[in-house]
């Protein structure tokens, strides 16, 4: 039983089931950087901001420098699988290939915290900010279909209806084929990052530098408070490497398209961090749900609030496109391989889709998103994310060591350094989220190795051909 555990898949096998599943291969370099930018450019952006500022001050700057670090060193440990490896799955079928079975189910089952509760934060934000532009004409939704039950004390809601209606919206976009939903995403990026570029030309002249002082209010606790906030701002760029059977040269495109959208998305929360601070005290972004708008406010230029907030909700919708994409495509491998329901491994003969897939957790998201408060799920997206960091960065080192001859479009510089590094910021990153979030996470596991004994393992694949 012990060696069941660490079972490794082969590499041709794995090119094999790729060729027989048969993707649509459309993605190029610009599309993974568009869908790097759709996945990382959001709510982190538009409403976790404020949350961070009213926790670091002005130095909510280096929050976002020390999350991209932290960011860049595991992403060039996913730009070599990615390159090397280049199949649906991402850090689940990278573990797969490098430590063994049970890890691989172990850093999928995580994925799912990442990816799924993911689409349902950033679903809740995004009803927000769509409640509140529909209110400017005059539309207001009844109290209890608002928000999630317990979201607000004081609202008697029970049910989100716009957070639940987007998230099912964009999985029938996504089951209906990836040409389209990357035309979609492509175009809503290009409108927000315009939003981003024209709030930062407006608000520059409106600074004032003294709302800088002091620029460290609460210390480098307060910095790295506000760090875990910066981090979940760039969660989503890992998303690129699990549609590498969707892309044209994945050797290629992968590595650079995780590469371009974490460095253009850093370059943007930087600046926009440092005008936003600029144009309000840090103080007064403490509770503020749209502190982008906000801050815009205080330059007189009534006309571009508007633009604002519909920036902010095209920017959300890609993210939960992208997301919703990276999870669809990890348990679609996952299930390929026999740790979930064969179902989940059929793809539409017209669409070319993981059609059942993307529908089954598409709207396991949206009644998530419905149901529970966005604080609760937002701290589990985080530690979710930090674990398959930390086991796709130990995974670098091993294929160094078993694997030294496999061709590599890219390889990660500096290893075993790097790859270290990445495994001691995000546990870093780890050990400051709550002891809460800590229980859940746990709990979360317990949860996983009970399907993976009582499923998984006997389904299996390779236990089959054992």
């Amino acid at each position: 039983m012990s060696q069941s555990l660490w079972r490794k898949k082969d590499l041709n096998s794995m090119h094999l089931d790729a060729k027989k599943t048969n993707l649509n291969k459309v993605l190029t370099t610009f599309d993974l950087t568009m869908l790097g930018i759709g996945a990382v450019v959001g709510s982190g952006i538009f409403v976790m901001i404020g949350e961070g500022a009213a926790t670091a001050g002005p130095a909510l700057s280096l929050s976002f420098i020390i999350a991209a670090i932290t960011c860049l060193f595991s992403a060039l440990a996913y730009a070599e699988f990615a390159s090397t490896v280049p199949l649906a799955g991402s850090a689940y079928t990278y573990s797969y290939f490098t430590i063994g079975e049970f890890m691989a189910w172990i850093i999928g089952w995580n994925l799912i915290l990442e990816y799924l509760l993911a689409v349902s934060v950033v679903a809740g934000g995004w009803s927000g900010y769509f409640q509140n532009l529909i209110s400017g004409f005059g539309v207001t939704l009844p109290e209890g279909l608002t928000m999630a039950p317990g979201t607000k004390e004081g609202v008697n809601s029970y049910f989100d209806l716009p957070a639940f209606i987007i998230i099912i919206v964009l999985t029938a976009i996504l089951s209906f084929g990836v040409q389209q939903s990357k035309k979609v995403n492509n175009i809503m990026v290009l409108i927000k990052v315009g939003v981003i570029l024209l709030f930062i030309v407006v608000g520059v002249g409106y600074v004032e530098p003294a709302n800088w002082t002091p620029y460290m209010p609460y210390g480098v606790d307060g910095v790295f408070a506000a760090t875990s906030a910066a981090f979940f701002a760039f969660i989503g760029f890992d998303a690129i490497s699990s549609a590498a059977e969707e892309t044209v040269n994945p050797q290629k495109s992968l590595p650079r398209g995780i590469l371009f959208s974490l460095l253009i998305c850093t370059v943007l929360y930087i600046i926009v961090t440092f005008v936003m601070t600029g144009l309000v005290p840090y103080a007064e972004f403490e509770g503020v749900a749209n502190p982008i708008s906000l801050a815009i406010e205080t330059t007189g230029q009534d006309w571009i609030t508007g633009i604002i907030d519909l920036g902010a909700i095209l920017g959300m919708t890609t993210v939960m496109i992208v997301m919703l994409f990276g999870l669809t495509r990890i348990m679609f491998a996952m299930s390929r391989d026999g740790l979930l329901p064969k179902t989940l491994a059929k793809t539409h003969p017209k669409f070319k889709t993981p059609f059942n897939t993307t529908w089954f957790f598409g709207i396991c998201a949206a009644l998530l998103a419905a149901f529970i408060p966005l604080e609760t799920l937002a701290n589990l997206t985080v530690i979710g994310t930090l674990a398959a960091f930390i086991i796709v960065s130990a995974s670098v080192i091993v294929l160094r060591k078993t694997h030294p001859n496999l061709k590599r479009g890219f390889r990660c510089p500096a290893v075993p350094l790097i790859p270290i590094l990445s495994i001691i910021a995000c546990s870093f990153l780890m050990y400051n989220l709550g002891f809460l979030t800590w229980i859940r996470f746990v709990i979360w596991l317990i949860i996983g190795v009970i399907v993976y004994f009582g499923y998984s393992r006997k389904h299996s694949r390779l236990h089959h051909k054992e």
